[in-house]
């Protein structure tokens, strides 16, 4: 898996922590790093070598565009939706830090990009409340499953982490989805969560 640094930048807009939702299922609970407000907090005692690191002009780039395409895609699903099997690459994939499935991730789940480059896979179960990702995910031939170089679980009624030093399918043992820009949320006119951007 390739090596990421990971910045998680913070545009809470409302004046109290709220939780973000996908219908009724809570996305983590509203004390969860990815739904507090950091506005208030002190400055990382690091934070000078981390923006010289990324480069003190650089300037933000979403890559929000105009073509549908771009982005991580991810479907939602209820309890209805069948438990797949999951194969781990066990040579050059992580099956010793990812989680065991099955999943529940239906045959026609979006995968970024086609399918090139980190084709994630994102499935948030909003019965089970349960949040499903593949790093790499490619869908089996005969219709039985999954494949995938990593994959992660994470329970979004929960605080609980990955235990310490693993790896996630954003190589930094946290989860994507809670920090994507959802179009519900630009329609609503806030977002409430923390945003993930890659440098």
């Amino acid at each position: 898996m390739k090596t990421l640094s990971l910045l998680f930048l913070a545009f809470l807009l409302s004046t109290a922590a709220s939780t973000q939702t996908v219908g009724t299922c809570k996305i983590f609970p509203p004390n969860n790093p990815w739904n507090v407000r950091v506005d208030s907090l002190p400055v990382h005692w690091n934070s000078d070598k981390y923006v010289a690191s990324v480069g003190a002009t650089t300037h933000f780039h979403p890559d929000f565009g105009s073509d549908p395409s771009y982005g991580i895609p991810w479907v939602a699903v209820n309890g209805s939706q069948a438990f797949v099997p999951l194969v781990i690459d066990s040579i050059n994939g992580f099956p010793g830090q990812s989680d065991p499935g099955p999943m529940p991730i239906p045959p026609n789940a979006p995968i970024e990009g086609g399918g090139v480059g980190d084709a994630h896979v994102l499935v948030v179960d909003t019965s089970n409340h349960h949040l499903y990702e593949l790093y790499q995910g490619v869908k089996d031939t005969n219709d039985n499953g999954w494949a995938a170089t990593s994959s992660a679980i994470f329970a979004l009624d929960s605080n609980n982490y990955r235990p310490d030093s693993w790896t996630s399918c954003d190589a930094a043992g946290l989860p994507i989805f809670p920090g994507l820009v959802r179009l519900d949320e630009c329609k609503a006119g806030e977002i409430k969560h923390a945003l993930r951007f890659t440098v």
